[in-house]
């Protein structure tokens, strides 16, 4: 028998590089997922049957992924509701590429000094300081509530690049909120914010039906939420019923909830518990397609969404590594590791210092963006690891980064830390590409009265520091980690990909790329492979800690690669596969035109292909 393995053996050394260059690597636990027709690849088997159910129905990569993201509103409410955001990237069949902003901006009745002298009540914050502290945006509550964006973020997805209705979109989202199975980990997300819902008579309503946490395989049903997204479709209906066409009976939608009668109902809410949020914040929210940013790097044209998120920062630490043969360091070796490290930590630093809604800042993304620009920040990696954090000379100056500033910074509940995010991603055989990281009203949230909508809490990824370009201000856009990506090879679709993580997602999402590239992974093997992560960053949530030097190491990495990094001053930890800090998905497309998706198993992550 094992004379009859030793040839197979041999040609699978010979067959694939990924396999014959990680010798004290496994195999992946599955094969990536492959069609000619199309391919998904989501968060949770209820979003992925959305998608795949409607591109089984005729629908594109852009039907697929919406249908896929509505469905995952009410599904993954752990992670992501409908109260929350969902920046877009999407290519036409024709090539271009376009940009999403799903993001809402802070209430206008929102300001620095409102957030700056407000006292944190119970269920903000809950670990405080004896006589309250001052300076911290609450991390849950109503007050760190956005605009919801991801309704009007999905809808201009709809009208603007997809061939179904609304109602065909949301008919999987609605049969979900009627009754679904609960899943392990819904179920233990609500068991660990038990606590909060006892001051949110709606939330308890919603999550802990018969007073009770429901257990893992019990149906869950959401009936306000059903009636709301019934009210959604019946919109679309009536005015189709009118003579509208297609784009202007989906635009209905937006009206029934921007400007109607949900967005009265969460106006009411707000007011009677002390929010922010008015209806008049709602009927100003709508959004258009935009130009993404881009980057070259050895062929590749990279995209990413613009400055309101951390997209950019991928970029520039691609710009940076452009430099160097990372192929020839060898995969997770000292020398890679270290390099992309530095080149990462660069990147942040820029992030955390000149970051913040262009419409509020003048960006300079010229220059952030530019390759002479990454050849003066390459020269700055050495050998060891950097301890300070350094951002870029820009004009002849250099901004000041937050860790300079006197932020307020106090330990967050447990049971309140950011929950994080969702990835869905999606190509089809005409090369429409789809690429969404939806987030925002993870658990605990609050429900905005009986609309049965969580409301997002993304404002604490505000700063409140006097002239920071991300400091909070009405009418503004944090600046978000969400940031989901397109990669063309000699202008056809190659990549789609994105991924949780918050700080994370730029350093997961860069090292997939380069597993594809240089070590010849597929798929499936990229998103599994181990990743490392550093936190020499200013936290986007919570607290907005920083960890000089931080970095951590997944488990399967040898421990000798883990004692040299720390010989070179990295502080090095070691993590569980299934704490990695993100579950990624991803989909290529093969020189022979077979779409290939695959999904981090670690982080239950799902992928199909037809």
């Amino acid at each position: 028998m094992k004379h009859k393995l030793a040839p197979l053996l041999f040609v699978l050394l010979c067959v694939s590089p990924s396999f014959a260059q990680r010798k004290d690597f496994e195999l992946p636990s599955m094969h990536a997922a492959r069609g000619t027709k199309g391919a998904l690849a989501s968060g949770s088997d209820y979003a992925e049957e959305a998608g795949m159910r409607t591109f089984f129905h005729g629908g594109n990569a852009v039907d697929a992924g919406v249908a896929a993201m509505f469905a995952a509103a009410v599904s993954e409410f752990s992670h992501f509701g409908m109260g929350g955001e969902a920046p877009i990237l999407i290519r036409t069949k024709a090539g271009k590429v376009y940009a999403i902003a799903g993001v809402g901006p802070m209430p206008k009745l929102a300001s620095a000094k409102f957030f700056m002298e407000h006292r944190p009540r119970p269920g903000e914050i809950l670990t405080l300081d004896p006589g309250g502290l001052k300076g911290i945006i609450p991390v849950a509550g109503i007050l760190p509530a956005l605009v919801p964006s991801m309704v009007e973020s999905g809808l201009v997805a709809l009208r603007e690049f997809g061939t179904k209705s609304f109602s065909e979109e949301i008919e999987p989202a609605i049969e979900l909120a009627d009754g679904m199975a609960i899943d392990e980990m819904r179920s233990g997300s609500i068991a660990r914010s038990r606590r909060f819902f006892d001051l949110w008579p709606d939330s308890k309503k919603t999550f802990l039906p018969d007073g009770r946490v429901p257990l893992p395989g019990e149906i869950f049903r959401q009936p306000n939420l059903a009636r709301t997204l019934r009210g959604m479709a019946a919109a679309e209906k009536k005015a189709l019923a009118a003579g509208a066409s297609r784009a202007a009976a989906i635009d209905a939608v937006a009206d029934f909830f921007y400007r109607g009668e949900i967005a009265h109902r969460i106006d009411a809410f707000s007011q009677a518990n002390g929010g922010l949020l008015r209806y008049e914040d709602m009927a100003a929210f709508k959004l258009q397609p935009e130009e993404p940013i881009s980057s070259d790097y050895h062929g590749y044209k990279v995209y990413k969404p613009g400055f309101w998120t951390q997209g950019p920062a991928m970029l520039q630490a691609l710009n940076i590594l452009e430099g160097y043969d990372l192929k020839s360091m060898g995969f997770n070796s000292v020398e890679y590791i270290h390099t992309v490290t530095e080149a990462l930590k660069l990147a942040y630093a820029d992030r955390d210092t000149y970051y913040g809604d262009p419409k509020f800042n003048n960006i300079p993304a010229d220059t952030l963006l530019s390759k002479a620009y990454a050849a003066e920040r390459r020269k700055q990696i050495g050998r060891t690891a950097s301890m300070d954090f350094l951002p870029g000379t820009i004009n002849g100056k250099i901004g000041k980064h937050p860790t300079e500033m006197d932020i307020a910074r106090t330990k967050i509940d447990d049971a309140l830390m950011a929950s994080d995010t969702t990835c869905i991603d999606a190509i089809d055989k005409d090369g429409i590409v789809f690429s969404a990281t939806p987030s925002g009203s993870w658990l605990p949230s609050v429900i905005a009265g009986d609309t049965g909508i969580p409301l997002t809490e993304r404002a604490q990824q505000f700063i409140l520091v006097p002239g920071s370009p991300n400091e909070l201000a009405g009418g503004k856009r944090p600046r978000v980690t969400l940031s989901p990506t397109i990669i063309t090879e000699g202008g056809k679709p190659f990549l789609a990909l994105s991924t949780p993580g918050g700080d994370n997602q730029e350093q997961s999402l860069i090292q997939l790329f380069f597993n594809v590239i240089d070590f010849g992974d597929n798929a499936q093997a990229a998103v599994e492979a181990p990743r490392f992560q550093t936190r020499h960053l200013v936290s986007s949530f919570d607290n907005h800690a920083w960890n000089r030097g931080d970095l951590l190491l997944d488990e399967r990495i040898p421990p000798n690669i883990g004692a040299e990094l720390a010989a070179r001053g990295h502080k090095v930890g070691t993590r569980s596969r299934w704490a990695s800090g993100a579950a990624p998905v991803m989909i290529r497309v093969t020189p022979d035109g077979v779409i290939e998706a695959g999904a981090d198993p670690y982080g239950y992550r799902v992928a199909n292909a037809y």
